[in-house]
This record gives C-alpha cells, sequence and structure tokens, in this order.
C-alpha cells in the first residue's frame, strides 16, 4: 500500500513546483479539484442508483469491510450455516432434520447430478 510521509509529500510538492512553475500551479490545481470534485459526484450518481435498484445491497462501510476481510466474512457465513451452537439449550431441544432428507451441498465424485427430482437416473439420457 502506499504510504506518504510528511517527507514524501514536501518532495513531491517542490518537483510539481519545478515542472509547471508558479505561474501555472493555480491553474492546474483548479483543473484538479474540479475534476476530483466531478468524479465525487459521478460516485454519488452511481452510487444511488444502484441502491435504488438494489434496496437490499449493504452499506458502503460494509462492503468495505467485505472487500479488506473477505476471510471473517466467510468465518461468519460457515458459522450462520452450520446452525446454532449445540452449547445453545434451545439447540438441544430442537429436533434436526434426518440426515436423508437434506440434499447434498455437492454431488460426490462419480454421480452425474439429479434431472428434475427424480429419484433414479433415466437410462435413455447416457
Amino acid at each position: 500500500m502506499l504510504s506518504l510521509s510528511p517527507m514524501k509529500m514536501l518532495i513531491i510538492v517542490a518537483v510539481v513546483v519545478l515542472l509547471l512553475g508558479p505561474d501555472k500551479l493555480p491553474e492546474v490545481a483548479h483543473k484538479m479539484g474540479s475534476t476530483w470534485q466531478s468524479l465525487r459526484r459521478l460516485q454519488q450518481r452511481v452510487e444511488s442508483e444502484v441502491r435504488d435498484a438494489l434496496p437490499d445491497l449493504p452499506s458502503t462501510g460494509d462492503l468495505a469491510r467485505i472487500a479488506r476481510s473477505p476471510v471473517a466474512v466467510l468465518n461468519r457465513l460457515a458459522d450462520r450455516a452450520q446452525g446454532p451452537s449445540p452449547v445453545d439449550p434451545a439447540a438441544r431441544d430442537a429436533p434436526s432434520p434426518p440426515p436423508a432428507m437434506t440434499p447434498p451441498l455437492v454431488n460426490p465424485p462419480g454421480r452425474p447430478p439429479s434431472r428434475g427430482g427424480s429419484l433414479g437416473a433415466d437410462p435413455s439420457l447416457n
């Protein structure tokens, strides 16, 4: 990641002043500022249109947190998929579905995926 210390910023400013000169510097700074402002307006407009189209979208802060730490999000989703913990008293008393009733998440190797919910494979499909 790029980190700008005060010394690096001072060197960058000195190089820009030397390259542009003091007479063109205000004009370039104004153009950069107006460009930055128009980019921010564009970003806000795109974000509002996306939020209108997808109202259940997480907040921008949540999306940034997900992008910075995707492993933590995956761990949270895995914990949620496993269900309540066995320490939870409500989980101990709740009946669990029989294992034959729950469909597998992934087909076992060597077995073609089932079609249309039929129990047996149709030999005419081969």
